[in-house]
């Protein structure tokens, strides 16, 4: 018979031995034969934080858009299917959610900056952003220092936020968490103005006529997808499938299909 000390230690073992087989079930050969493990066998598991259209939404029941199809080439390359995690973006940014595996990437329309590079690593940039403005349309906004008195919108943990808090200094922030809830309130009437990235700005602009895109500012921004720090093995694969659609227009193809555009040409 066993004692309660020996059958702990049995459960410790079997436990042990359980998430090693788990884990080894989880290694899938990427584009080179390179080996690479994921979250969960046969899935790449997506954080991102919805909704964040063009970049992903939610529609017809299904999560589509520019981040999710340039995701997908990544879990074909790898033959598995990809799975998106919707979590609040706070967890994504802090390189929370990566580290405690609840999920293998971070697609989040998410702009590289030293602050997150410290929490993650990030890919090769696949997008370039700046920061914008929208308003009703007609409204007398040029640029943030017109805001003096006014209400201005803005998400929480964004670049979008610390650039209004740096440029607005004479404008009330109004802090949301949801992109959402964010541009709801500017269209009816709880805010002069929104800054935020110009590409989710621009399609909620071109969905909703009575506002406008009245400013842009040149911040020179770039998207990367992340990845747990030291996650060499994926980062490297995604820079690979990035740099391959790059060179045989299936990137163009699919930025054409969200933003109406090439990516060389100017946003219309």
């Amino acid at each position: 018979m066993f004692t309660r000390s020996a059958l702990s230690a049995l459960a410790a073992t079997t436990a042990a031995l359980a998430l090693l087989v788990g884990c080894t079930s989880t290694k899938v050969s990427g584009s080179d034969g390179s080996e690479l493990s994921l979250v969960e066998k046969g899935k790449l598991k997506t954080c991102t934080h919805l909704p964040y259209e063009p970049f992903q939404v939610r529609k017809n029941n299904k999560i589509v858009g520019f981040d999710v199809d340039l995701v997908d080439l990544v879990a074909e390359d790898l033959k598995v299917k990809q799975e998106i995690v919707d979590t609040p973006f706070e967890g994504i940014q802090t390189g929370e959610d990566l580290n405690t595996r609840k999920c293998d990437i971070a697609a989040a329309g998410m702009t590289i900056t030293p602050v997150r590079e410290k929490n993650l690593d990030f890919t090769d940039s696949y997008f370039e952003a700046t920061q914008a403005l929208l308003a009703k349309k007609g409204a007398p906004y040029r640029s943030l220092a017109d805001l003096k008195g006014k209400r201005l919108g803005v998400q929480q943990g964004t670049t979008g936020e610390v650039y209004g808090r740096k440029h607005a200094p004479g404008a009330t922030k109004v802090q949301f968490e949801d992109l959402a809830l964010l541009l709801t309130n500017l269209k009816t009437g709880q805010l002069d103005a929104v800054v935020h990235d110009n590409g989710v700005l621009l399609d909620y602009a071109k969905k909703n006529p009575e506002l406008a895109v009245v400013a842009e500012f040149r911040t020179g921004e770039q998207y990367g997808f992340g990845v747990q720090t030291g996650n060499d093995a994926l980062r490297e694969e995604v820079n690979k499938v990035l740099k391959k659609a790059k060179a045989d227009g299936r990137y163009d193809r699919i930025y054409r299909k969200w933003f109406s555009t090439s990516p060389a040409s100017p946003k219309k």
